[in-house]
Parts: C-alpha cells; sequence; structure tokens
C-alpha cells in the first residue's frame, strides 16, 4: 500500500478546506450516497459516506486515494470503485475506527491491493 493512498489525488480537483459534507457520491456504476464526514489530514485523508438505503443505512469509509473526481459545482464526488467492492469493504463503525491505524491498514489493503482492479 503506498502512502498516497490516503491522501487526494493532484489531478482531483479537490480544493484544500472545501468542506465535502453533503456532496453526493458517485462509484463507477451508480450512486452510494452522501458524504456525511471528511478529513484532510495529510497521510490520512478519506471520506466517510451514508449510503442511506443502498446498504442498508450504513456508513463506509473510503480513502482519500479511491477518489478520482472532486465535481464542486454539482456537489458530487466520483470514487473508481464499484458498488460492490464498496459493499465489500471491511466493515466501518464510526466509533471504533476513525483514527485507528490497524483498520486504516485492513482498508487500505483491500482498496489498494491487486483485487480492486
Amino acid at each position: 500500500m503506498t502512502e498516497n493512498f490516503w491522501n487526494y489525488r493532484e489531478a482531483s480537483g479537490r480544493s484544500a478546506g472545501a468542506d465535502l459534507t453533503g456532496y453526493k457520491v458517485e462509484a463507477s456504476d451508480g450512486s452510494i450516497g452522501k458524504v456525511d464526514k471528511h478529513s484532510d489530514e495529510v497521510g490520512s485523508s478519506y471520506i466517510v459516506v451514508d449510503t442511506g438505503p443502498w446498504i442498508f443505512g450504513k456508513e463506509v469509509l473510503l480513502p482519500a486515494g479511491t477518489i478520482s473526481r472532486v465535481d464542486v459545482n454539482d456537489e458530487k464526488i466520483y470514487v473508481d470503485r464499484t458498488k460492490e467492492q464498496i459493499k465489500n469493504a471491511p466493515e466501518f463503525d464510526k466509533d471504533k475506527h476513525l483514527g485507528d491505524a490497524d483498520y486504516q491498514r485492513q482498508l487500505g489493503g483491500y482498496y489498494d491491493g491487486p483485487h480492486h482492479l
């Protein structure tokens, strides 16, 4: 896993300090929900997505490296993973996992591993 995986891509259109809360999130094959929380911490940037009815109201944490594009005008974030890949990611519990280095390693290994393509 590369350290850059937890940073926003330069070409994503992400403006440092911009509030992404409420932005819609689009997987490569459809909508997955809205941003509930996000972090801009260097080396540990991510978004937490409230999936609503899509996966029974659960939240998912997506490393910033999965974000391919941020559309500020439409308030949409595009990630380069499928809905199925996101649904099958290690389970996220914000009370247990925010700031948890072991969980971040596990999640990074899942999204940055050979099976993500």
